[in-house]
């Protein structure tokens, strides 16, 4: 599957200047692969940097067939479209592409294992949006751990969750500590290797997924930290309540985007004062004492968009008004909120 050593080419067609690159992005940011080449017609020949922030010398190409003299062995589908299907338009370059004999990383839920039966000797294709064998219904065995267990939380979808787990994780390995991420959606398990895809789990079933994986990666470690998803404020959002459960955390990161009233695409939806959210995420957490006294630890505050003054502004305004550490790790560093969610 993917290591360090593949040569990595990331699908992402209209996904660096548009909304569905989350997966390739994240792959961009945190992976250890080799990555060779981008594939975004919208956007070829600029600079990634320039246009993400990140730090990469990678060329931005304009297909698959640009691609290929860069000579990645895999394409990893970088985007994640509403609802997770395979856009018609995607499908060329994907055919080229296995017919070059590159593997296929697939987040989506359109399965392309069956479509492609003939593969050469060491090609693989990985639709890792499946249900794994085996779950039962979840039972809270996850406090038989005596390792911290942070979840990170959310007032809305796709706000950071997994950047945050990322951070926090990566500067926990810095200072020495063994720490564990848990991955739970396809960008993470991209990077990680590993985890659960939560959203291919049938509801019944999800605290068990999630209890399982936590209980399977966790042993031996000193802290884990698991990847949020969904939000308990979103009314489209079924993951957060089933990771919560699942994974009976010791205490939460609650995530918010700076001068968010509302959620995104639903003004009609407000987000409450955040005061307020973290008494919902802690009372539900809880369940009144059911699962122990779980906390809000920090503050993890996206300020994409701000200035480093607007940033530092609203970072300081929020922790005066939580009482809580707070700092954007993804600018910042996850430094500043570690000592709050581990202590020896």
């Amino acid at each position: 599957m993917l290591t360090a050593n593949s040569r990595v080419a990331i699908l992402l067609t209209g996904g660096i200047k548009g909304h569905h690159g989350k997966t390739g992005l994240a792959f961009l940011r945190y992976s250890q692969s080799n990555i060779v080449a981008v594939i975004d017609p919208h956007s070829t020949g600029e600079s990634l940097t320039e246009l993400t922030g990140i730090e990469r010398d990678t060329p931005i190409v304009a297909d698959i067939k640009a691609a290929l003299a860069y000579h990645p062995d895999v394409l990893l589908i970088g985007i994640a479209p509403s609802g997770g299907q395979l856009p018609a338009d995607l499908e060329v370059d994907i055919k080229l592409a296995v017919a070059a004999g590159l593997s296929v990383f697939n987040g989506l839920h359109t399965m392309l294992q069956p479509r492609f039966p003939d593969l050469h000797p060491g090609q693989w294709i990985w639709d890792l949006r499946q249900e794994p064998p085996g779950l039962t219904i979840g039972t809270g065995k996850a406090r038989s751990l005596t390792t911290p267990r942070i979840l990170t939380v959310g007032t809305d979808m796709a706000i950071g969750k997994m950047s945050t787990s990322l951070e926090l994780h990566r500067t926990a390995l810095s200072l020495g500590i063994k720490a564990q991420f848990i991955a739970t959606g396809q960008a993470g398990i991209a990077i990680a290797g590993q985890g659960i895809a939560l959203d291919a789990v049938r509801v019944d079933f999800a605290a068990g997924a999630v209890e399982k994986t936590v209980l399977e990666l966790g042993q031996h470690q000193d802290l884990i930290i698991i990847e949020g998803q969904g939000s308990l404020l979103h009314p489209g959002s079924t993951a957060t309540l089933p990771l919560i459960r699942g994974s009976q955390p010791t205490g939460l990161v609650l995530v918010h985007r700076a001068r968010a009233k509302h959620i995104r695409d639903l003004p009609g939806v407000l987000i409450p004062p955040l005061p307020e959210v973290i008494q919902l995420y802690e009372t539900v957490a809880s369940a009144g004492g059911t699962f122990g006294q779980v906390q809000v630890k920090a503050i993890a505050l996206n300020t994409l968009g701000l200035n480093t003054t607007e940033a530092e502004a609203a970072i300081e305004s929020t922790a005066a008004l939580t009482g809580l550490p707070c700092s954007d790790v993804v600018r910042f560093g996850g430094s500043s909120l570690l000592p709050a969610i581990y202590a020896k």
